[in-house]
């Protein structure tokens, strides 16, 4: 069994000064006392945001692939650890499966093996739930607004249209005035397979599948 610490400042000053560091450090050694337990190794971030989940960050990284069953991480506090609640959800069930521990001293101690294991727990994962409600109504706005100002969304370009250099949709004239003369010949009474012919013979090849898909289609691209 081995113990490990992890501290973290997010700014370069923070960790030039090290007196924020050199707080955590404290705070960790001394409650690694407190348990009877010697620090095997400190990992230390320097200047790296809290933005990046523990798994991108250089230290986290190193500190994951270490830990093995039976070894003990203890962190000051939760928000020097994890960016988010989903970020803490998920690295807490991944070490709960391997057998490690982890003391977040602010939280009263091992969240992954004594009784606050529990609370903790589903108090991250309410917490979690609405951060991930929160990134979906994010998304939803973006693409709204995306589409609104005509901005290409990914996937296939619509007919009619092309990406421009900003990444807004452009209209292609000559297939613009193809969507239009598939129209007024739909309402002329034409087939699918007689409007693909006509449009062919305008050098617009569609096959009736084609036609029936713009015809199907808004006036406003569907990105």
């Amino acid at each position: 069994m081995a113990c490990y610490g992890y501290l973290r400042v997010s700014t370069e000053r923070q960790a030039e000064e090290g007196e924020s560091l050199g707080t955590q450090q404290r705070t960790v050694e001394g409650y690694a006392m407190m348990l009877g337990l010697a620090l095997d190794h400190l990992f230390i971030e320097r200047g790296v945001s809290g933005s990046k989940p523990l798994a991108e960050r250089p230290e986290g990284t190193k500190l994951l692939a270490t830990l093995t069953a039976g070894d003990v991480v203890i962190t000051a506090k939760l928000d020097r650890m994890f960016r988010s609640a989903l970020d803490a959800l998920a690295v807490l069930g991944q070490l709960q499966q391997r057998g490690v521990s982890l003391h977040m001293i602010d939280l009263g101690g091992d969240v992954t093996g004594n009784g606050i294991s529990k609370l903790v727990f589903t108090i991250l994962s309410a917490v979690a739930e609405a951060e991930r409600d929160r990134i979906r109504e994010r998304i939803r706005d973006v693409k709204a607004d995306q589409k609104r100002r005509m901005r290409y969304l990914g996937g296939i370009v619509p007919f009619g249209w092309q990406v421009g250099p900003d990444g807004e949709l452009v209209e292609v004239p000559h297939q613009q005035a193809a969507i239009l003369r598939a129209r007024e010949l739909r309402r002329q009474g034409l087939s699918l397979r007689a409007i693909s012919a006509a449009l062919a013979q305008d050098r617009t090849k569609l096959s009736h599948e084609g036609v029936k898909n713009l015809l199907a289609a808004s006036p406003a691209p569907q990105a």
